[in-house]
């Protein structure tokens, strides 16, 4: 079995030098997007930090021009925070650690590294791409789930709507009429009277269930049988699959690319994928890394991972490129997610549109068809 990672694992940044990674870096697990700070906005400073750094401008004075320009309370009050720590002797990676609010384990064990190389410029300009990337894929993410939701939902409402006003005002009108209802148009008034006299019990359920799920998914349990029924959703799943892992790959790829150790860039990874299946698999991975063995064996161990992903990254461990070879998965998973999620959208258009259409339009001749009866009865 070969031993991977051992020259490489305290890292290379570019084909120059090979800065050492800082010792002690936390192997806390972090989420992607802290806690009121937008992805968005993290990626705007950390663009303009790299520019500016690249310019030649004091460390001290980027921070301040930056922070003072913020919008966002909380990021601004960080910026300004992590100003006066340094300008008062602490490094930048220590100071941007005591404010996990605004910057995360990812963010800061790559400015250590940026720091202990003397390349933060260039550490920050791969941050900032990583992170935009990562705000580019949760875009997609809600364009894949949110139209078709959104659709249904809108679907539901009218339904709904109609149902319950319009509906009762035929069933009234047939009624003085002493029309014969047809099947269809019995369906549909009997949906009507449950649905009015069952409107409070189904908006109670509809409340408490829908604060059930909200808080199973906080159970570690929840999040991964909820995670796993997503990932095993047609069409969707193989999207969001891609997803999670051109993250983990973009992720490690600029981590170990920066002079993180393998061992803490997986750890860190493992709670950037957005899933917590992929997460369970990174660090089943990172525990066999431990033990010595290969990332790639792992990794196909787990099934989680797709099989042309898995034999890249062998190829990369056996040439010793392993961060250039995860960012082109990242590469291609991200241009499969763009293609899958335009050929999503425009088969779910239409297929939603005539689902709206068949539902109303035979709720709408449903309610018509004993007024044709009466009708042809009349003009007989």
């Amino acid at each position: 079995m070969r031993a991977p990672f051992t020259s490489r694992a305290r890292g290379a940044v570019a084909a120059g030098g090979a800065p050492e990674a800082p010792r002690g870096l936390s192997l806390r697990i972090p989420s992607w997007r802290p806690s009121g700070v937008p992805a968005r906005s993290l990626a705007v400073f950390t663009r303009q930090f790299a520019t500016m750094m690249d310019a030649g401008v004091p460390l001290v004075q980027c921070l301040g021009v930056l922070g003072e320009q913020e919008k966002g309370p909380r990021l601004r009050g960080a910026i300004l925070a992590v100003r006066a720590e340094v300008e008062g002797g602490s490094g930048l990676a220590d100071a941007m650690r005591r404010h996990p609010d605004a910057f995360d384990g990812l963010y800061t064990n790559m400015i250590a590294a940026g720091e202990s190389g003397g390349i933060l410029d260039t550490i920050l300009k791969r941050l900032a791409a990583c992170i935009e990337t990562n705000v580019k894929l949760r875009r997609q993410v809600r364009s894949a789930l949110t139209y078709p939701v959104a659709v249904v939902a809108i679907a539901a409402a009218v339904v709904g709507v109609i149902l319950w006003k319009v509906i009762p005002t035929f069933a009234v009108l047939f009624e003085g009429v002493g029309a014969t209802l047809p099947l269809p148009t019995r369906l549909v008034i009997a949906a009507s009277d449950s649905l009015v006299a069952l409107l409070p019990a189904i908006a109670a359920a509809g409340l408490g269930g829908s604060a059930a799920l909200r808080w199973f998914r906080t159970t570690r349990r929840g999040r991964r049988l909820g995670d796993a029924a997503m990932l095993r959703a047609p069409v969707v799943g193989a999207i969001l699959r891609k997803i999670a892992v051109a993250r983990f790959c973009r992720t490690l790829s600029a981590l170990f690319g920066s002079g993180v150790p393998i061992l803490e860039g997986l750890a860190i990874t493992a709670g950037t994928a957005g899933n917590a299946v992929v997460e369970e698999a990174v660090m089943t991975t990172r525990a066999a890394v431990e033990r010595g063995e290969s990332m790639s064996g792992p990794m196909r161990a787990t099934g989680v991972f797709p099989v042309s992903v898995v034999h890249m990254i062998d190829v990369g461990e056996t040439t010793g490129a392993l961060d250039a070879m995860l960012a082109k998965v990242a590469d291609i998973c991200e241009e499969d997610v763009d293609a899958a999620v335009a050929g999503l959208m425009t088969l779910l258009e239409p297929i939603l549109i005539a689902l709206l259409g068949v539902v109303v339009g035979g709720i709408v001749v449903a309610m018509y068809l004993p007024i044709f009866d009466l009708i042809g009865e009349l003009a007989r």
